[in-house]
């Protein structure tokens, strides 16, 4: 299946500054995959070495770092060729051999012919757990999501719509022809999520049941790495944690709030289980800015934020919300409706490269993301469904006066000005080209 860092890939293997390659994201997102195709479109062979599986080889870095000596003798186990400038080293679930990742230092230093890719679904969790001395500014480092919206369409046969809507005129509305398929394929994205496997299964069958069979199957991988991965005592508290997520989602205020997530826990007894999701990659947290201004990180407030899931169908699936609902946009799906919305737009926010987060002012206006470009500060309001009217977003403008800024709704595409800001407003289903209109 398409993926889009497949053009970061080709890009990082040419470049002049090119240094060993960090690959990280969450389990099951598709970075064995990913990897092994570009090595076969792009080098004339290929050394795969999975630390997870193959624990002997750890000892082939126990000695020392001349990586000469460890090179030769992974070619003697594993009977291979590895030849500079036409072979792909693959370092697979690298987090399980500390010293292969302290090895990627003498890499960069000693063998810059050499390209060397690696990869770890709990490497941010392993590093802070285990202590292990990372090769800062040695290694070049791309993160891989669950297969984003523009990605499914194009994983169900549909790139003619991603092509069409590429360099769609914001002046030109969208005809039915174009908007309908649109429209079905983000519900069963909804439904589906990114994750590869799910995907896959969905195209092959078409069968929500095996679709859930396979998220379930994820979910519960995810729930075996907490007790596998993390301290003991944390494990409770990271279970309590994850099982909130779509709970805190499902309020009216979305503030992540720790004593709704277990009866009389405080924050400080909860915040390393929280950090250990967003180190593992399963959740993401956006934060609050009150005063938005230039860098937003630098005001933002890391004490109130919301937390999001990584994939909006494990969000689906851990709801236990039934497919159906969300195909024929149940009235018993109008209070989660825009929290699949929301979710669905931060996912491709990040997976664009964007930092999102949002504003408040009291419990009057909220914008449900901001995230700066190119010295900008850009506002993007969020509605499930066609109606665009958001007093926030005028009052936003009215105070900031951003140069632009986007609503995304079930509307169609237009331009207009809101107070002094040029406002674009798009179907959710272009979220992915949210980039060509500015």
């Amino acid at each position: 299946m398409y993926r889009e860092i497949i053009k970061d890939l080709r890009q990082w293997k040419d470049k002049t500054r090119r240094k060993p390659l960090l690959l990280t994201g969450v389990r099951q997102c598709g970075k064995t995959y990913i990897i092994d195709a570009f090595a076969r479109e792009c080098f004339k062979n290929y050394v795969y070495i999975n630390f997870e599986a193959s624990e002997n080889l750890s000892a082939v870095f126990e000695y020392d770092f001349d990586v000469k000596r460890i090179i030769t003798e992974i070619e003697r186990n594993l009977k291979v060729k590895i030849i500079p400038g036409k072979t792909l080293v693959f370092f697979d679930e690298i987090q399980e051999c500390p010293r292969a990742i302290t090895s990627l230092k003498y890499f960069c230093e000693n063998m810059k012919d050499l390209h060397i890719v690696c990869a770890g679904s709990l490497l941010g969790v392993a590093l802070k757990k285990e202590q292990i001395s990372f090769p800062v500014g040695k290694v070049n480092r791309l993160q891989l999501y669950p297969m984003s919206f523009k990605e499914f369409v194009i994983a169900n046969d549909r790139n003619d719509l991603i092509d069409v809507f590429s360099k769609w005129p914001i002046d030109r509305a969208i005809p039915e022809l174009y908007s309908v398929p649109m429209m079905k394929l983000l519900k069963e994205y909804y439904i589906v999520g990114g994750m590869p496997e799910a995907v896959k299964t969905w195209i092959e069958t078409h069968d929500i049941d095996e679709v859930e069979e396979v998220q379930n199957e994820i979910l519960n991988d995810y729930a075996d790495d907490f007790s596998k991965h993390a301290p003991a005592s944390d494990v409770p508290k990271i279970r309590w944690i994850w099982d909130s997520v779509p709970v805190q989602l499902a309020k009216e205020n979305n503030k992540f709030v720790f004593s709704h997530v277990k009866e009389g826990k405080r924050s400080a007894e909860l915040e390393d289980a929280l950090q250990w999701l967003c180190d593992a990659g399963l959740i993401s947290r956006t934060e609050l800015v009150e005063k938005p201004e230039i860098p937003l990180s630098g005001n933002a407030d890391k004490t109130y934020f919301k937390v999001y899931m990584s994939d909006v169908g494990l969000l689906r699936a851990k709801s236990m919300i039934a497919a159906k609902t969300i195909l024929e946009e149940s009235a018993l799906f109008i209070k989660f409706k825009g929290t699949f919305a929301e979710n669905y737009v931060l996912n491709e926010l990040i997976s664009a490269g964007k930092v999102p987060y949002f504003w408040r002012s009291g419990n009057s206006a909220e914008i449900d993301f901001i995230f700066e470009s190119d010295g900008e500060m850009i506002p993007v309001e969020v509605k499930a469904a066609d109606n665009t009217q958001a007093k926030s977003y005028r009052q936003f403008c009215k105070k900031y006066n951003p140069g632009k800024g986007y609503k995304l709704s079930q509307k169609n595409i237009a331009e207009n000005m809101c107070e002094n800001t040029k406002t674009y407003s798009i179907p959710l289903y272009l979220a992915w080209n949210i980039d060509h209109y500015n």
